[in-house]
């Protein structure tokens, strides 16, 4: 890809971004997800990719969506553009955008054909740690092990070791069990992209991230690790398995099923950051939406608007953290109608 669309896909979530923080605080999560879709789909179209998104949310739910399999960039009419996938989550933290809270953000990935995994949108399980650990971490074996191999991998005491999770009643035993041990444990409502990066960036204390989240918010932070030297294993998890038996969660399970088996997926494997993201060419681009561990959130006076965007390539590992103002008055009447 050439080295100049890594800005454009800066401005698809910046954009992304602005138009979610016009719900930021008002109580309706899908408004503001409606929005930064409308607003992603649109400044996408605009670029000269031939684009298709490979992963995206919504098909469960019915949420506002960027459909898997929708094709996105003038490439739709000029197929010499670059060929490209791409992994979105408009809004990750979509409550945190509706009820004013912290880390949100607009979150993109995009690599060559043929880079992400193709996978529905479901529950995943995932470990994830910043370079230091490259290659300690196995999800084939029990998590207290990983914690083991990863702190020797870093030359740390467990009590000296951090880790991340997602404050749901899922992983109560598991925040119990690593307490138990002495690891300390940032458990937070939402946001696991985010708190992923969180491994491997300079001046953060956490080592390590295990969760189970959502597929779509797992291809992005492999694409995020494999930008910045990482690594992760996931295992995606139906959703039986992770709400329990029901009735309504039978029928979505088999659908789940029956969706990877059409994908070609072993829903049993466990799925290496080499089977989540095949190229090191990738650019991962997040936007920050309300203040947050990772990023600034937007600063808006009337029509004057300040973002913060973290950029990375992965061909060259360099982090870009762009921020920019934005008069929101100048922007294209297809813009503006989306953000003001």
């Amino acid at each position: 890809m050439k080295r100049e669309l890594a800005l454009e896909f800066a401005r698809v979530t910046e954009v992304a971004a602005l138009a979610g923080y016009k719900w930021i605080g008002r109580g309706n999560k899908d408004l503001a997800d409606q929005a930064a879709v409308d607003a992603m789909r649109t400044v996408l179209n605009q670029i000269e990719i031939d684009g298709e998104i490979v992963i995206g949310e919504g098909e469960i739910d019915e949420a506002p969506m960027l459909f898997i399999g929708e094709k996105v960039g003038l490439g739709i009419e000029d197929s010499n553009f670059a060929q490209v996938d791409i992994a979105v989550d408009p809004i990750e933290g979509t409550r945190m955008t509706a009820m004013g809270q912290a880390n949100a953000i607009s979150v993109m990935a995009v690599g060559n054909k043929g880079s992400f995994l193709k996978a529905p949108d479901m529950y995943m399980e995932k470990i994830i740690v910043g370079p230091g650990a490259k290659g300690a971490i196995d999800l084939n074996l029990p998590l207290i092990d990983n914690v083991h191999n990863v702190a020797k991998a870093l030359g740390k005491k467990l009590k000296d070791l951090a880790i991340i999770t997602l404050a749901k009643p899922r992983h109560d035993q598991v925040i119990k069990d690593l307490q138990d041990l002495g690891v300390k444990i940032f458990a937070i409502p939402d946001g696991d992209v985010a708190a992923s990066i969180l491994t491997a960036i300079v001046d953060s204390e956490i080592d390590m991230l295990y969760c189970i989240g959502g597929a779509p918010e797992g291809v992005v932070s492999a694409a995020a690790m494999r930008a910045l030297g990482g690594d992760m294993n996931a295992r995606l998890k139906l959703r039986s398995e992770v709400k329990g038996v029901s009735l309504e969660n039978d029928k979505i399970s088999a659908y789940e099923r029956t969706r990877c088996q059409e994908m070609g997926i072993d829903i049993s494997k466990v799925l290496t950051i080499d089977d989540l993201v095949k190229d090191d060419e990738v650019i991962f681009v997040a936007t920050g939406i309300t203040k947050g561990d990772l990023l600034e959130g937007i600063k808006r006076d009337g029509n004057i608007a300040r973002t913060q965007t973290l950029l990375i390539r992965g061909k060259t590992k360099t982090i870009r953290y762009i921020n920019s103002i934005h008069n929101l008055e100048f922007k294209g009447d297809h813009i503006k109608e989306l953000i003001l």
